[in-house]
């Protein structure tokens, strides 16, 4: 039986089962030209936004090998279409797929600014940096019509509160001013994420993100201007992109980076289903060459959930691919370190503010 052609514009081929619930929704229409800019026929089943009400918004991270205390996330669902993203399995607990339905029902939180004011406003809070997108990109498409992060910016600009932030789109720069305010008292961090110096891989990796010139463009502009600037190289691939560990961190260095994190692939939950009908449509040459190295990297499995191996993988190819990164860090980052955000000025402030009643 002939297979059908991959979709262009999308990361998900399809719409896997959701474990939880049944799915029983209607799309309407809200069509996203992004493919068409790009030269290719996009997928024609429009994204549609949808109006969330959360009680909270600043999440306590609780896993032991992830770098941050706190996330918060304005958006569940992303556009991008990471076909490897860990979100995707999020998607299910609001009664979606993991697959399509990740990149085309994006649910919106307009309350998160307010939220977020009354979370840093509690009096036993004591400043700890807050990451947004540690979930979902921030940046995102969806944020150029509704502008939450920006509000939230301004709110951690007001109490002088540190905020980090995750984001593979150069939708960042429009915040310039209110990052320059926020880097002079550091207070803010960037990571931008980056997983190929290649197009043709970019392209079918994260089929609707900014592209790889515009994102080293954007190290370079937030590091000129004093934002501080680590880039997650992430995930690692074994045959897809782990043969470019060393060019990348090249790249990054030269743009201005102070730091690279990085992570290798792991296809939990739905994932794993996903990536692997994908792969078999993008790449069928070397699917089962990738999907084999993959698990290889974690015990024979495509997935992998015990902490403090899950990140790094085990076995010759992890080693592998973790001994480049090393080598890769003392060639281009010997001398370079991240800084240590502020947390003393939002308790200053704060006191001060508690004086005033």
């Amino acid at each position: 039986m002939k297979s059908k052609p991959i979709l262009k514009g999308r990361g998900a081929q399809n719409n896997i089962h959701n474990r939880f619930v049944e799915l029983s929704h209607e799309m309407r229409d809200d069509f996203l030209e992004f493919c068409e800019k790009e030269g290719e026929i996009a997928d024609n089943n429009k994204t549609q936004y949808l109006n969330v009400f959360p009680k909270t918004i600043v999440n306590k991270v609780k896993s032991p090998d992830v770098a941050m205390s706190y996330s918060m996330n304005s958006y569940q669902g992303c556009e991008h279409g990471c076909i490897y993203c860990y979100a995707r399995n999020t998607h299910e607990f609001w009664g979606y797929s993991a697959g399509l339905d990740f990149e085309r029902r994006v649910l919106v939180k307009k309350s998160a600014p307010e939220l977020l004011e009354k979370f840093i406003n509690r009096k036993n809070w004591r400043a700890q940096t807050i990451v947004m997108s540690g979930n979902t990109d921030c940046y995102q498409p969806a944020e150029q019509k509704y502008k939450i992060t920006r509000r939230c910016l301004d709110v951690f600009l007001k109490y002088k509160h540190p905020v980090g932030i995750i984001t593979k789109n150069a939708l960042v720069l429009r915040d310039l001013d209110i990052l320059k305010q926020l880097a002079k008292e550091n207070l803010v961090a960037v990571n931008v994420s980056i997983t190929s110096l290649s197009e043709d891989t970019r392209r079918i990796l994260e089929p609707r993100t900014t592209t790889i010139k515009r994102r080293l463009q954007v190290i370079s502009e937030l590091s000129a201007n004093g934002i501080p600037v680590n880039v997650m190289l992430a995930p690692i691939i074994p045959s897809i992109n782990s043969h470019e560990i060393l060019s990348m961190a090249n790249a990054i260095s030269k743009a201005g980076a102070l730091g690279f994190g990085h992570t290798i692939v792991r296809l939990n939950g739905a994932i794993g289903e996903i990536f692997t009908d994908w792969i078999k449509k993008a790449m069928p040459e070397r699917a089962n060459k990738v999907l084999n190295q993959i698990a290889n990297c974690h015990d024979g499995n495509l997935n992998e959930s015990r902490f403090g191996v899950r990140m790094r993988g085990e076995g010759n190819i992890a080693k592998q691919i973790n001994d480049t990164v090393k080598l890769a860090k003392m060639r281009y980052f010997k001398d370079t370190t991240m800084p240590v955000l502020n947390k003393n000025l939002h308790e200053q402030y704060k006191g001060g503010q508690l004086k005033l009643f």
